[in-house]
Order: structure tokens, then sequence, then C-alpha cells
């Protein structure tokens, strides 16, 4: 794996996902042809999708060296970064009357920094898969028995329908571990071994 601290492996497009409390780079040297970084400056504005200020909204500037736009955010900055879905704009700013035209947009994903948090990070699917699973077996907390698919309760629930539904989210949850895996490279992951409560007959899930 290339060094990604060292400028000239910087990625030369905008990341489609960061990590909140690592460092951003990336680096854009196309612009530098028609904005010389002698008399323009790259400024990046990037907003949450759903709104708000403070941290759901903030600003990059990039750094003008060798002819080309470095953008470098450094952990501690980044860690204060709320995780969530953002849109954002790229400006070339004209430096002799701060004139500014915007030259790109995009979107990105900020997630969440394991290191620094013990959040829940189940998705909905596992959410709602954990819960009939104990409600099945009858270890349910309060919170499990209470939560509702299509306005009912699981704990009003028969087998039948608690069965139903297990398949379900269960067929679901598999779906994000198999566009996780192709995310991240890893294939699609012909054969996930996934292991459900003790009502599930086979552990070994497989599919393509």
């Amino acid at each position: 794996m290339p060094n990604k601290f060292d400028r000239t492996n910087y990625s030369t497009a905008e990341p489609s996902t960061l990590v909140a409390g690592d460092r951003f780079t990336w680096k854009r040297d196309d612009l530098a042809g028609d904005y010389s970084p002698s008399a323009y400056a790259l400024t990046y504005e990037f907003h949450s999708d759903v709104g708000g200020g403070g941290t759901k909204k903030f600003t990059i500037t990039a750094t003008e060296a060798d002819d080309t736009y470095y953008i470098e955010v450094g952990s501690s900055t980044t860690a204060n970064y709320t995780p969530g879905d953002y849109i954002w704009e790229a400006y070339i700013t004209r430096s002799s009357d701060s004139e500014r035209i915007m030259v790109d947009s995009g979107r990105t994903e900020i997630t969440i920094n394991l290191a620094n948090t013990n959040a829940d990070l189940r998705s909905h699917a596992k959410k709602v898969l954990d819960a009939i699973e104990a409600v099945i077996e009858n270890r349910a907390t309060m919170d499990q028995s209470s939560m509702s698919i299509a306005g009912r309760s699981l704990s009003r629930m028969n087998i039948d329908e608690l069965m139903s539904f297990r398949s379900q989210y269960k067929t679901e949850y598999l779906k994000e571990i198999k566009l996780a895996r192709i995310r991240n490279k890893q294939g699609s992951g012909n054969t996930v071994k996934v292991s459900f409560g003790s009502t599930s007959t086979v552990n070994p899930t497989s599919y393509t």
C-alpha cells in the first residue's frame, strides 16, 4: 500500500468516504493549468445534507505548492466533524479581486472513527433482526420487545409473523454485508458466515 502521507500518493479526486478523526488528503492538479495557484485559491464548502450549522458545515482551504492544489486537514480538526452525508462544492477565487466561481461539486460520507465512539453502529436491519431473534428466544429487553414493524410491536406478533420478518431482515442484512465487501474491494463474498440465534438451522449462509 502506498504511503498516504506522501503527497505524490494523494488521490486526485475528492474521496467518496472520509473518516472523522483521520487526516483528510487529496489533490487537484488538474485545475492548476487554468487557475495558477500563484493567482488563485481553491476552497471547499461542506454542508450536511440534513442541514444544520456548527460541526455540520465546514470550509477547507487548499494548500498551493508545485503548481498543485493540495487538500490537507489534520486529524485533530476532522475529529470534530459530525459523521453523516455531506454535499460539497469547490470554488476558485481570484486573488486580485476576490471574485469566485464554482468549479466542481459532489457528495462525501464522513463516517465514525471506531477508536473514538461507543455508539451502536449496527444498521437498522441488524438491530431489528437482533430484536426479533431475542423475542423468539424469550430473552428480549423491553426496548427490543417494544420495537415495531408496520405499526405492530414485536411482543404482539405470533411466531409465524416473527419468523417471516426474521427471514426478511436476515436477507436485508446479508445484502448489506455483501455490498460492504464489494465497497471494500473484498469481493462479493460468495460465502459469508453469519451466526444468528439458536433458532437458525444454518449458520454458514451462502449467496451470490
